[in-house]
């Protein structure tokens, strides 16, 4: 436990610097002759390897990880032994002694300013040392993710199942556990057809679901792992029916209701834009709060301070500002309007709400979809796909509509992102993005996004980046879909398909903003690390053997780290303030149990790391130090 002065609370900070020993001889000398006179030393107080953990920090302290073991990602200074920290910010990296030195010149300017210079006004420093074998990262981010939808998910989780009939197991305790009302909709995401043990990778029916005693009369929608498809039951089918006046629609523009080729029947799946078709009752203000909630506390857990929200709806805005008033929003949100959710009285009157870079909720982008998904045959393909001669996947938004309406938020100031995961829907962004404006450098300036930018031309790899389009990534989707996306695209496709380091090698500005797209992935930020530089599985396998899948498209553990902190700050306008532990910026950072930049060690460790610490703002949000 730390027993020492209080901070300089409401005094100027100490003045941002990166602290040297060159050319300090005079400073030290000056600092040691005044220490002496006035029978002082160095102020400070080194606390090491304590039992207890620190879970309430003071005003400005020094934290250390000895030997150059906390990695700023800051090109300057990539690697030092500790950071000075006032109140919310960095204010010097370096050598203990650089940090010290610098917090002296502090001390002397306040006492210089505001006690006549008297030496024993001075404050020591709290020193913290991590545990050994710890290092220290800055806050990490996700660039792409879902903060309702991930709560929502984790009330009953698919996605845990292997099987179809483990599926129907956990809904069968699911009811039984809760005694739903026969009226009462059973809404749950996270199954994965191309997973399961006991079927041939079909997607499942209505009939599947009755097939169980318990389950046959309840009205039941169940999300495919990407939400790009819904599984509903009988009941559940006959209440769609009946809300869309006794038929379904034979066509629907940018999605599909899934026929049974014999009879014309719908079999249970809606696809993309068919899934609006189906009444859902919508979720409450308390469930949608309890879901933020949940999301808060796990992403602090696991290292994340910064979370891009990638479809936001004006309730869950107002949700998430709502949460920051009340001083429950510990992480920063970057919220991207959900434009398929926005009234066209909404898009009129919508305004940017950006009041700072460091703020903990902005909104200034507007979030398109393109197509679906790959794994739902939804990704939007320029040729059929392999597995599925028939299809060639559902463009959402053709490609006309698509520009006019990137046009449209383009002229009114918004950042664009745009779903695309298909190689046809890449081409239409791009095109959309190369049309908007003649002049490459505006298009580059205003840091427009592809999210996902899973399946694409080999020469729209080099186009996105000299268009300065961001492509934002997710690599477990990678590590998720490779058993069987070469069998959807086959062997010349997918070469253009989740390839980071080409795209990193190919932006403007090295920039490759890396996320998850939780709830569909995992929200372990740590995962997404790791496939990102093993292109393995968690159990260390790939379609291509343990040397891992197109290893040639691994990206290395400071391109890694770099695209989940510094990166994805770029990607939201907020780098000069996020994103890396350098003098000025925001003291966001994560104390992990062991060095996952250690290029020696195995992959496999990487799995194994423990989040000791989440700091933000200087302040402990999770953990201990």
């Amino acid at each position: 436990m730390a027993t020492n002065a209080p901070g300089n609370e409401g005094r100027p900070p100490p003045r941002p610097r990166e602290s040297t020993r060159n050319g300090r001889l005079g400073q030290v000398a000056w600092a040691v002759i005044a220490s002496a006179v006035a029978g002082l030393s160095t102020y400070y107080s080194s606390l090491t390897r304590t039992p207890a953990l620190v879970r309430s920090l003071p005003a400005s302290y020094a934290l250390c990880a000895e030997g150059h073991r906390v990695f700023t990602v800051d090109e300057a200074k990539p690697a030092v032994d500790c950071i000075l920290v006032d109140k919310h910010s960095v204010a010097a990296t370096g050598t203990l002694s650089d940090v010290q030195l610098a917090w002296d010149e502090y001390q002397n300017e306040l006492i210089r300013t505001f006690y006549g210079n008297e030496p024993t006004a001075k404050k020591p420093l709290p020193v913290y040392n991590v545990p050994a074998g710890s290092i220290v990262v800055p806050g990490l981010a996700d660039a792409h993710a879902h903060i309702i939808q991930y709560g929502f998910k984790m009330q009953l989780r698919l996605d845990e199942a292997q099987s179809l009939s483990e599926i129907l197991d956990l809904l069968e305790n699911y009811v039984r556990d809760n005694s739903p009302s026969p009226d009462t909709w059973i809404e749950a995401m996270g199954w994965d057809q191309t997973r399961w043990s006991d079927t041939d990778g079909s997607f499942p029916t209505a009939a599947e679901l009755a097939s169980r005693p318990s389950l046959a009369s309840l009205p039941i929608a169940l999300h495919r792992v990407d939400v790009h498809a819904l599984w509903l039951s009988p009941r559940a089918l006959s209440l769609t029916k009946e809300h869309l006046n006794g038929s379904f629609p034979s066509t629907i523009p940018g999605g599909e209701i899934v026929r049974d080729p014999t009879t014309g029947e719908p079999t249970g799946i809606f696809v993309d834009a068919a899934m609006n078709l189906v009444p859902i009752p919508k979720w409450s203000a308390w469930q949608m709060r309890d879901y933020a909630e949940r999301t808060v506390k796990d992403a602090l857990s696991v290292g994340l301070t910064s979370i891009h929200d990638a479809a936001t709806s004006l309730e869950e805005f107002e949700l998430f500002r709502e949460m920051d008033d009340d001083n429950q929003l510990p992480i920063r949100v970057y919220a991207m309007a959900d434009s398929d959710r926005l009234s066209p009285a909404d898009k009129n009157d919508i305004e940017i709400y950006d009041p700072s870079p460091a703020a903990h909720v902005r909104m200034r982008s507007v979030k398109l979809f393109t197509d679906g998904a790959l794994g739902s045959w939804g990704a939007a393909l320029l040729a059929p796909y392999s597995d599925k001669p028939e299809a060639r996947g559902i463009m959402r938004l053709p490609e006309d509509d698509l520009l006019k309406l990137v046009r449209e938020w383009w002229h009114k100031g918004w950042g664009v992102n745009v779903h695309a995961i298909g190689d046809r829907a890449n081409k239409a962004v791009l095109d959309a993005f190369e049309n908007v404006s003649d002049d490459k450098d505006e298009v580059a300036a205003r840091r427009p996004r592809i999210e996902h930018a899973q399946i694409m031309r080999v020469e729209d790899l080099k186009r996105s980046g000299e268009l300065g389009v961001l492509t934002s990534v997710q690599p477990t989707h990678a590590t998720s879909d490779m058993w069987y996306a070469e069998t959807r695209l086959g062997p010349d496709r997918i070469k253009g398909a989740y390839a980071y380091q080409t795209l990193l090698k190919s932006s403007r500005n090295g920039v490759l903003p890396l996320g998850s797209d939780f709830p569909v992935e995992g929200i372990n930020p740590l995962l997404g690390f790791y496939a990102a530089v093993a292109r393995l599985n968690t159990e260390g396998k790939s379609p291509h053997g343990e040397s891992g899948w197109f290893p040639s498209e691994r990206l290395t553990r400071v391109q890694a780290l770099k695209g989940m902190t510094l990166d994805a700050a770029y990607a939201s306008f907020s780098e000069d303030v996020l994103g890396s532990l350098a003098p000025g910026k925001r003291a966001d950072f994560v104390v992990l149990d062991r060095n996952i930049m250690d290029e020696s060690q195995p992959f496999s460790d990487i799995l194994e790391t423990k989040v000791k610490a989440t700091v933000v703002d200087g302040k402990v949000a999770f953990g201990g130090i």
